[in-house]
């Protein structure tokens, strides 16, 4: 980001930000709650907005404030038309990254001392590259943990915290959780305040045990869910220490904490022919090679299969019989994944290295080749998958480098006893049509980059990078039964497929390595787990039926919902570390941080009249509620109209309880991002049917789904520095100008694009309309009275805008909405300004203008817009107002506009091309004289043959602009036609122009004539026009007075011809003192008035900025005048004014300019009479 030169306008506009900030909360703008009645029948509507709360392991970022303010629009928007809204904001803290973080700082001032001395590591030599599978991240599966994903560069977590800019005696108490949960979310609180947020903050908290009231709302959930048999016990896959013989959770890792199960697809490859060396041994047996894979969808392009030839492998018989040949390694994790006939114990056949298996002839599934063999590749890791490779050179990289060396290099299939038919006949397969690559991305690719063979790791890294990304979010299969469908869709069908035909295994193993504390590398085990059963047939249906009512805002979203329904089955919901609510059956286990952040939006509802106004609810409240009095039977009462509960709680309690939850569900929208529709939006819709399945009333009603933020173009991340806080943003941009900007970012499910410079402009913007304000306010030459052309126009492109934004606030499309509503508005304020020339604004428009102003950009920059409501001595609150009532738009006065504006310009064009005119080759350049005069040729009507062009046309529409009209049948019909004979050389050029006006401005392009009078439009902006152009005079003419050359001229297309009036330069000198101006050589027209050279004055002089404050004066005496000294005391002596009605002549001849007959030989004199007028 570039430096600033200064932070006034920045500094502005926070101060304004404070001082609105303390109105409203003096207003208590922000705390909603429901009518008295709970009637949602009354005047006004409700709108229930939710955010996914944050995690409190640090402070908000601008990725989160992306999202945030997402909400935050459209909340602003819907009070504007009359809602109740109600915005909640809570802090989540379940789950493991806060305790493992603790854990780690404690740890660290165990082993080093407070505050630690870490020992200094010397630098180690960074690993070749291996061949390993790209992972698409999917935050459903294995990943980062937002521990491990905040990290940044720091190996301890003391000097994370550190990198955070906390001090070792701040860092020291998070060795404890509990200041963890006391010290980010007043931060995060603080942060949204200062932000503007419209957040009713009376009802934020905590999650987890800490807040006993929410506490009780999750085990109410989740009893209700067990009982209704969506919460069931079973297998489930985890981290598991053969060692210790237990689950090794994150807290009993020496290294890997964060890491996940990572599942693949173990394709079955079979060994069909004849096994020799070792392998002879196990001749009768069923022999499979078995590859680890991430990417099922492209086992149909299968060509051999790698493996490594100086790699230890083994072959191990599973309890089904089968051998199956992989990596020790693999087989230890497949003993804890039911493989095995003995649990946990690996039955070894045989221990083998590559070269053993090398040439093995294989029949793998999908592949159009019979047989497959086994080939070599060196770059095979050791420590992933099963040792196995599936070959798919058109889809990827590695793969096509590899086999091309073998195919290319005799020698090197010698070396490994590869022979030819084994290389040769195999060439890559068309899958996946992948835009811009093709169905052969892989080829493509490596012939893009120009790799040269499978050692040129860098470039091949970049490579998969490019095409696996691409194919997976892009891609389309070409290939099988799901030809013509996404990658997306294709994959978890053709996994459901390989699985149900035998022909492939799930298969998981740690993401990266993980070392327990007792020293031994971890494993994948099936144990018992708690998991909620997603995907079970009944409840996906009606699961499916809330996601056909919800409006997601966008068809991919309602995509990526419909393919996660189709692929999601069972998640485990419990844990044993961490923190979070306990499970009410069995306390010795924690409810999963995924799990119990599912309907808790309906706790919002309730949660100001339990909270007490502290995030922990551990303070007394209004209603004088404890928590052990919150029962499941209240909760179900007032969450699922369940019978009165017998309680000590007062049935008024309850109602108003009751009585909230009723008035404000469903949740109207949720704003998240779109990683989060496979897994936490997924779930939120499968919960909320599963709490209220006969109550579709109460079901989700929206979700919208963002992009990533990127920051200056380049993804946000520590490590780099192109990283902002919420923090730093309102610090740097200020409140309204990072709002602006992150309005501007983007609407799409598509990354987003914050821009520091765009920020820096909108600063601009607010602060220069802050001013306009003030100036407009103060501005006492104003117009009054009736309106005229140019009102009319601004006053139906502000209704325009009006009803433009109204529509894109209401689809979310805030970039949109900024743009008609902001951008868009202030440049018709700009033209209208422009073409209002010297006979100045109207005063009511321009009030109006103001107004509506301020209203629409209220949602996005509200601190503005509140002050500038201020300025117009407006009583109450903006936010508060009422959206304005848009009235009727007049396009065709709109249109009118957008042909005056659209005819100045071309003829701006023509002057400007007229002036740029470059002397023929060898001609020496001779200075012309600029234009000084126009004439505009106005077409009242086509030609008779055009006309007969236009209606022939018509007819081959048919009223509609979409139908082809081929060029030939218009060439025969109008070869019928007699009239036409002797302009058929025009006739097909004007017949490909009107084609081109039809595809841009539609079928209206085909009319003989405007539906207006163009010449009326034109006369009436004659002066606009002379000043646009800067000429000193335009005359309007029509287009009959060219004869044959006015068939160019069409209606709504004048054309322009310029010329210049014969002039006489005359000098004028300013004699003021401290002014900046002097003389000008200033040419002198014949029939010239005061008023004509005053305005010229002013477009040869920047520094003069009003003509009609310039006075001229000529010498009385006009021989001993000029030579006078001149007297600052008495500057108009010996001067005489030049009245508005005296005419000046010129003498061509004699060079001279004549004042009604008086020779002007020394000029004139001319001063400014208001001082206004000079520029600073």
């Amino acid at each position: 980001m570039t430096e600033r030169k200064g932070t006034f306008k920045v500094e502005f506009l926070k101060d304004i930000e404070k001082d609105v900030q303390a109105k409203w909360d003096e207003l208590k703008i922000f705390e909603i709650d429901a009518p008295e009645d709970g009637s949602k029948g009354t005047s006004e509507e409700k709108y229930l907005v939710t955010f996914p709360y944050p995690y409190m392991n640090g402070r908000l970022h601008l990725g989160h404030t992306f999202t945030i303010s997402k909400c935050e629009f459209a909340v602003g928007f819907q009070r504007l038309k009359g809602k109740k809204c109600l915005f909640p904001f809570g802090f989540h803290v379940s789950g493991m990254p806060i305790k493992a973080c603790a854990d780690k700082i404690a740890r660290e001032m165990k082993m080093f001392g407070n505050p630690p001395v870490f020992p200094v590591e010397e630098e180690t030599v960074p690993a070749v590259v291996e061949r390993e599978e790209f992972v698409i991240k999917d935050k459903s599966k294995g990943k980062k943990s937002k521990a491990t994903a905040k990290q940044g560069a720091g190996k301890y977590q003391w000097q994370i915290m550190q990198s955070l800019g906390m001090v070792d005696e701040e860092i020291a108490k998070f060795g404890s959780t509990d200041h963890w949960l006391e010290y980010f979310p007043p931060l995060c609180m603080a942060d949204c305040k200062r932000m503007g947020l419209h957040v009713d903050w009376r009802r934020s908290f905590i999650t987890t045990d800490v807040s006993p009231f929410y506490d009780s709302f999750v085990r109410w959930q989740f009893i209700r869910l067990k009982e209704r048999n969506k919460i069931k016990f079973g297998k489930r896959y985890t981290i598991f220490s053969p060692l210790d013989g237990q689950p090794c959770m994150d807290h009993d890792r020496a290294s890997g904490e964060g890491i996940g199960p990572q599942e693949y697809i173990l394709v079955k490859m079979e060994v069909v022919g004849e096994m020799k060396g070792k392998m002879a041994k196990l001749k009768g047996e069923k022999v499979f090679l078995v590859a680890a894979t991430l990417r099922p969808e492209t086992m149909y392009g299968q060509t051999n299969c790698w493996v490594r030839p100086d790699m230890k492998y083994v072959a191990v018989r599973l309890k089904n019989k089968e051998v199956w040949v992989c990596t020790a390694r693999a087989a230890r994790n497949m003993a804890y994944q039911g493989f095995m006939a003995k649990e946990e114990v690996v039955d070894t056949v045989m221990e083998l290295v590559g070269q053993d298996i090398m040439g093995l002839a294989l029949s793998a599934p999908l592949t159009p080749y019979k047989t497959i063999y086994t080939l070599p590749m060196l770059t095979i890791k050791e420590d992933k998958g099963t040792g196995v490779v599936t070959s798919v050179p058109s889809d990827s990289p590695d793969d096509w480098a590899a086999l091309r060396d073998l195919i290319n290099k005799q020698p090197l299939r010698e070396k490994f006893g590869v022979t030819d038919a084994m290389v040769l006949p195999f060439q890559p397969v068309p899958i996946i049509d992948i835009p811009g690559y093709g169905d052969l991305a892989a080829v493509t690719v490596v012939d893009q980059l120009k790799i040269q063979s499978q050692n040129d790791k860098d470039k091949l890294a970049d490579a998969k990078e490019m095409v696996y990304l691409k194919g997976f979010y892009e891609g389309v299969m070409v290939v099988g039964d799901h030809k013509g469908k996404s990658v997306q869709d294709a994959k978890p069908l053709i996994r459901t497929e390989l699985l149900s035909a035998g022909q492939a295994e799930v298969y998981k193993e740690p993401e990266k390595k993980v070392v327990s504390r007792s020293g031994e590398e971890c494993v994948v085990s099936l144990c018992d787990q708690w998991y909620i059963d997603y995907g079970e047939e009944q409840w996906r249906n009606l699961t499916q039926q809330a996601v056909d009512q919800l409006n997601t805002f966008s068809d991919e979203v309602r995509k990526n919902f419909n393919s996660t329904l189709d692929w999601l089955k069972e998640h485990a919901c419990s844990r044993t570390y961490g923190l979070g609510s306990k499970l009410p059956w069995d306390e010795s286990w924690l409810i999963e941080s995924l799990s119990d952040s599912t309907i808790y939006m309906s706790y919002y509802t309730v949660a100001h009249l339990l909270q007490g106004g502290t995030l922990t609810g551990t303070g007394s409240n209004e209603l004088a509620i404890t928590a052990d009095q919150m029962t499941p039977e209240v909760w179900d009462y007032i969450l699922l109209a369940g019978p009165a509960p017998k309680t000590s709680i007062s049935k008024a309690a309850l109602d108003k309880m009751k009585r909230e939850f009723e008035y404000w569900y469903p949740l109207d929208l949720r704003v998240s991002g779109k990683d989060l529709v496979p897994n936490h939006l997924s779930y939120a819709v499968y919960n909320h049917v599963a709490m209220w399945p006969d109550s579709k009333d109460k079901w989700i009603q929206g979700i919208r789904a963002n992009g990533h933020l990127l920051l200056n173009s380049e993804k946000m991340a520590k490590s780099t520095g192109n990283f902002m806080t919420l923090s730093d943003a309102i610090d740097v941009f200020s409140a309204d100008g990072m709002r602006l900007a992150l309005a501007d970012s983007g609407d799409s499910v598509e990354d987003a694009n914050f821009v520091s410079g765009t920020a820096d402009a909108g600063i601009l913007r607010l602060y220069t309309l802050v001013e306009w304000v003030k100036e407009v306010l103060a501005d006492k030459s104003l117009r009054e009275g009736e309106d005229n052309f140019h009102d009319k126009v601004f006053s139906n492109e502000l209704n325009l805008k009006l009803t433009q934004t109204a529509d894109n606030y209401e689809k979310l499309l805030f970039k949109e909405a900024l743009k008609s509503g902001f951008f868009e508005l202030q440049g018709a304020r700009d033209k209208y300004r422009e073409l209002c020339g010297d006979a100045g604004m109207s005063r009511s428009l321009v009030l109006r203008y103001l107004e509506v102003q301020a209203i629409m950009l209220s949602p996005i920059c509200p601190h503005v817009c509140e002050h500038v409501w201020s300025l117009l001595g407006k009583e109450g609150s903006i936010l508060n107002t009422a959206w304005p009532v848009a009235e009727e738009v007049d396009m065709m006065v709109i249109r009118q506009s957008e042909y005056l504006m659209e005819a100045t310009r071309d003829f701006r064009l023509k002057l400007k091309n007229i002036s740029n005119v470059k002397p023929k080759k060898g001609a020496a350049p001779a200075p012309a004289a600029p234009p000084t005069h126009a004439t505009v040729y106005v077409a009242k009507s086509y030609p008779a043959w055009q006309c007969l062009v236009l209606d022939t046309l018509r007819e081959m529409y048919k009223g509609d602009k979409d139908v082809v009209v081929d060029n030939k049948a218009v060439s025969l019909e109008l070869g019928k036609k007699t009239e036409l004979k002797k302009f058929m050389k025009k006739v097909m050029p004007f017949v490909a122009f009107m084609k081109e006006k039809v595809a841009v401005s539609g079928l209206s392009s085909l009319d003989t004539s405007l539906p207006w009078d163009e010449m009326k439009v034109l006369s009436s902006n004659i002066s606009y026009i002379v000043t646009s152009l800067g000429l000193e005079g335009v005359d309007l003419a029509l287009s009959s007075e060219l004869g044959e050359k006015g068939e160019e001229c069409r209606p709504g297309a004048p054309i322009v011809s310029f010329r210049t009036e014969p002039s006489v330069t005359l000098q004028l000198t300013n004699n003021q003192p401290h002014t900046g101006l002097f003389s000008v050589a200033c040419p002198i027209l014949q029939g010239d008035t005061v008023r004509n050279i005053t305005k010229r004055l002013v477009r040869m002089e920047r520094n003069v900025k009003d003509g009609s404050s310039v006075s001229l004066y000529r010498w009385t005496d006009p021989v001993l005048g000029p030579r006078t000294m001149p007297d600052l005391k008495t500057p108009l002596a010996g001067l005489t004014q030049i009245m508005e009605n005296e005419s000046f002549s010129i003498d061509l001849e004699k060079n001279l300019v004549k004042l009604e007959g008086l020779m002007l030989e020394k000029g004139l004199i001319f001063r400014i009479e208001q001082q206004a007028a000079i520029s600073a």
